[in-house]
């Protein structure tokens, strides 16, 4: 190796990070509501960028008023009864309420109310009474009171400290079973969470199908008592491809309806083209530059994504027009090997992505499974031994669950899949599927 300095020519080839180049990397990985956001703050920065969220129909003025008035009318009448039985109340004024109509004094309420307000959104509390006693300068007999109190009230669990608490306050004690069920919970319940149910029978001198009844009830109570009252908005999901079987033939487009509609402000660019200050000149060239770059990256991410969904669609043409049952393995390097792009480039492409399938609005991520081998020298997906191995667990003897061993065989035997048993374990937890010993029933 030559140390010594001196000048040397040396040809090498370098990939330069535009700005163009890495904002096009950006759009193509962003969802629709990412975009949709994305263009929003762009058209605040950029006076010369126009964003258009919303189509509004022009319509006869006279005709429009009179056509509003009935359907205002009409939602009126429609709705009162419905508002009368819509509540949209929090947990919070819930217990507040509850505890306005029973006669505590103004310094127990105002303990409720301060316990009340520390509950989460899942009715737990996570103050202890030392703190509440010396916020509230109240005495520790003063704040256990009014958590009692606060337990008391509906839903059933709330006011706990932990779930072992929540369970317990939710066990309707005065039988053998929930009295069983509260002793199980309240001195055995880390033995009970991971299933060592030999030892609790041993220590209780009760049988393992009691047990299982104890298990089978503490199921039915609610972990989360707040839960109920946190009202979510439900999202939709909308497709950015849809791919239709037209009898013959499937049919792929890109569906950017849901996209904000983008113009070029030619009124404000005119108003000052004729401006002689360089300053004003090097801004308008400068934002007009980042219209028509903004513009270029989104044609380009249609492009893409446009490609990469027709080749998916020739790949899996089965999948299209049989359903999901057949669907074969297939990786994003083989994708991105035939359409000449980067494997990147593919998983930047199908990243929140969805389509709209024969068989429902699927994401475009979930076409990509790894390839297993199987006895008959042929190739199944990923995605078919999970649902092989989720087939086999729900027809399984709950009294003699099958192992990952016992699966591996099964599955070999049967479909003639080849897996090892710790890849069947990985597909088991994917699949959100407990340990065999953990699916024990006792009956």
């Amino acid at each position: 190796m030559n140390l010594r300095p001196g000048l040397w020519q040396q040809q090498t080839v370098k990939l330069a990070m535009t700005q163009e180049l890495k904002q096009a990397i950006t759009l193509l990985q962003y969802s629709s509501i990412e975009l949709h956001e994305f263009l929003e703050n762009k058209a605040l920065e950029n006076p010369l960028m126009q964003v258009e969220t919303a189509h509004v129909e022009v319509m006869d003025p006279r005709y429009d008023r009179v056509k509003k008035t009935k359907t205002t009318s009409q939602s009126d009448k429609q709705s009162w009864l419905e508002q009368i039985a819509k509540s949209d109340s929090s947990l919070h004024d819930y217990l507040l309420q509850q505890i306005d109509f029973r006669p505590y004094d103004k310094r127990m309420k105002g303990i409720l109310t301060f316990l009340i307000n520390s509950l989460d959104d899942n009715g737990y509390l996570h103050v202890s009474m030392h703190e509440v006693s010396s916020i509230l300068s109240v005495s520790i007999d003063e704040a256990e009171k009014a958590l009692t109190i606060l337990q008391d009230l509906e839903p059933a669990g709330v006011g706990a400290r932990d779930i072992q608490e929540c369970v317990l306050l939710q066990i309707d004690t005065g039988s053998p079973e929930t009295d069983l069920a509260a002793m199980i919970i309240s001195d055995y319940f880390s033995l009970f969470a991971e299933k060592k149910w030999k030892q609790i029978a041993k220590e209780l001198g009760v049988e393992l199908n009691q047990i299982q009844q104890v298990c089978d009830y503490i199921q039915s109570l609610n972990p989360r008592p707040g839960a109920d009252f946190q009202h979510q908005q439900t999202t939709y999901i909308v497709p950015d491809i849809i791919i239709k079987w037209e009898g013959q033939e499937l049919t792929v487009s890109i569906y950017d309806d849901s996209l904000p509609k983008i113009h070029f402000n030619e009124r404000y660019y005119h108003r000052f083209q004729s401006n002689n200050d360089e300053k004003v000149k090097r801004f308008l060239q400068e934002k007009q530059q980042d219209y028509q770059w903004i513009m270029r990256s989104i044609e380009q991410r249609k492009e893409t994504i446009m490609k990469v969904a027709m080749k998916i669609v020739e790949k899996q043409p089965d999948y299209f027009m049989y359903g999901p049952d057949r669907l074969k393995p297939m990786t994003m390097k083989e994708i991105s090997e035939e359409l000449g792009i980067h494997e990147s480039t593919v998983s930047r492409t199908v990243r929140e992505k969805y389509a709209q399938t024969p068989f429902g609005t699927v994401e475009l991520k979930s076409f990509f499974s790894s390839t297993i081998k199987t006895t008959s020298q042929e190739e199944t997906s990923s995605t078919q031994v999970k649902k092989e191995i989720q087939q086999l667990i729900d027809h399984e003897n709950k009294a003699k669950p099958l192992s990952d061993q016992d699966l591996v065989g099964i599955l070999k035997e049967n479909n003639g899949i080849i897996v090892s048993r710790r890849t069947v374990a990985k597909y088991r937890d994917q699949l959100g599927i407990p340990s065999s010993s953990k699916r024990k029933r006792f009956e």
